[in-house]
Parts: C-alpha cells; structure tokens; sequence
C-alpha cells in the first residue's frame, strides 16, 4: 500500500509523519531538528549515537527507512513510532523534550481512537482544515476527494501494484494526463516543497483531479485489469477523460484551470 506523506505541527514547526504497520511513524531528522535547532540534524544524529552507545547499539530496531515525500521527489528517510522517539529524546538536553513528549503520546493516542472508530481519523481530518481557514464548500470535496483516491490505491494493490515507486508512477500517469504536468512539477508551479499539493488545490483541480482518479478506477474495475504496465495504460486514459473535460471548461472559461496559486494566496483573496 502507497505510504502518504502528512504533515503534523508542533509549536509551529513542521514534522513528516507516515502511517505504517498502523500507527504514526515520524521523520526522524525533522524531530531532531525540532528540539535541537540544529541546521545539521543528519549530524546531530551521529554525534547523539556516538555520545549514546545503548542508542547506537539499539538503532536499527529504533530507525526505519520509509518513503517520504521531500522537494526533490520520494525519498526513504529514516523513521521511528512513538515508543522510538521517546527513546531518541531521551538523548538530547532540550526544553522542548517535555512539551514533545505529550504531542507524541496525544498523536499516539489518537491514532489509537482511529483505528477503534474510523470516522474519528475524518472528523479531525475535517477539523483540521477547518482550523486553517478552508471554507466548508473546499472541504466537502477535499475530504471526497480523499475517499476516491483510497479507492483508487486499493484497486492498485490488489491488482499488481506493491511498491511505492508504482504508485508514484500511475499518480504521475493520471496527473499528466488530467493536468498536462505531473505532482512535482505541479507542486514547483505552485512554490510547494513538503506541503501536500492536494491541500493546495483549488474546486476546479479538485473535481478534475478526482474525475481522473475515479474513471481510472472503473476502468480497471471494467477491464479487470492486472499488473503495472496495465494499470500504467489505465492511468493514463482515466486522466485523458479529465483532462478532456478540462480543456472543454478551459475553452469556455478563456483561461487555464491549472493554477499557480496554493492555499496561502487562494487564501488573502477571500
């Protein structure tokens, strides 16, 4: 199953935090530079292990690579849960060391109230954009649009798709064909780096985006297709159909659907 990357805020600093084996795994170096400040955490980190011998003797049970999302495109950084980055924390003197140890166990905590009550994970989902500003109309589709695209990844896995690198490649497929770019490049046009694109999307790339997810699930479904070079094929007409609808609009509208505006700017001109 395809790994996505989210982001979680502690006093306002950003941390990449995955679900894997069911529960929130954290980019390590972006806790370390949280609590340290460091403009190296790469470095801290092997200074801490050189300092710490438990730590550096117990590191391969405590850091897992997993695929994150980075400016320069999928990358297997290293990983720890929650039990991992109490451990870690345990050998850095910071001030932040206390305030970050309740965030983790809250977060731990409520992925364990998710797992028990799934609509719980899209209620705070819900919250969350509401807390930032979105309008209601925005989420509706959001949150849809996310229910497709869960759809969507299930169908790749069970008909031939398991590594992440396949589900990057038909994701690139879709958007290609629906946008005429793919993800990194549409991130780049909007002056993204770790934010999620979708969060960044306005009601048109939205419904477009979710046209060219949903009609490539069905095509599937109808074909009962199997193996990547397949659902590659599948990808591709299922984003056509979007982007077909796109450029109709585009023609109608006189001007492109695909826009350089992220939340921030869609933002100051509500």
């Amino acid at each position: 199953m395809e790994i996505e990357t989210r982001i979680a805020i502690f006093k306002g600093r950003e941390i990449r935090k995955v679900i894997h084996k069911n529960e929130w795994w954290f980019v390590i170096v972006d806790i370390i530079e949280v609590l340290t400040d460091s403009v190296q955490p790469d470095g801290y980190v092997k200074d801490m292990r050189r300092r710490d011998p438990e730590l550096a003797k117990g590191w391969g049970q405590i850091a897992t690579p997993l695929p994150i999302q980075t400016t320069g495109g999928l990358q297997m950084l290293n990983c720890a849960n929650t039990e991992g980055i109490f451990r870690i924390v345990q050998s850095i003197p910071s001030p932040k060391a206390e305030p970050l140890k309740r965030w983790l166990a809250k977060v731990g905590y409520e992925r364990v109230q998710e797992i028990e009550d799934p609509e719980l994970a899209t209620k705070r989902t819900r919250m969350l954009y509401k807390l930032k500003g979105y309008p209601d109309s925005w989420i509706e589709k959001r949150m849809r649009g996310i229910a497709i695209r869960e759809e969507l990844t299930d169908e790749w896995q069970k008909r031939g798709a398991r590594e992440d690198k396949d589900y990057e490649i038909l994701t690139a497929e879709i958007s290609k064909a629906t946008f005429g770019v793919t993800p990194s490049e549409y991130k780049k046009l909007k002056g993204l780096k770790r934010q999620n694109l979708r969060d960044h999307m306005n009601d048109f790339e939205l419904i477009f985006n979710m046209l060219g997810e949903r009609s490539t699930t069905e095509i599937h479904r109808t074909e009962n297709s199997k193996g990547v070079p397949k659902l590659k094929s599948d990808a591709n007409r299922g984003g056509r159909v979007a982007g077909n609808a796109r450029k109709e609009l585009e023609k109608e509208l006189g001007r492109s659907v695909v826009s350089k505006n992220n939340f921030k700017k869609m933002r100051g001109k509500s």
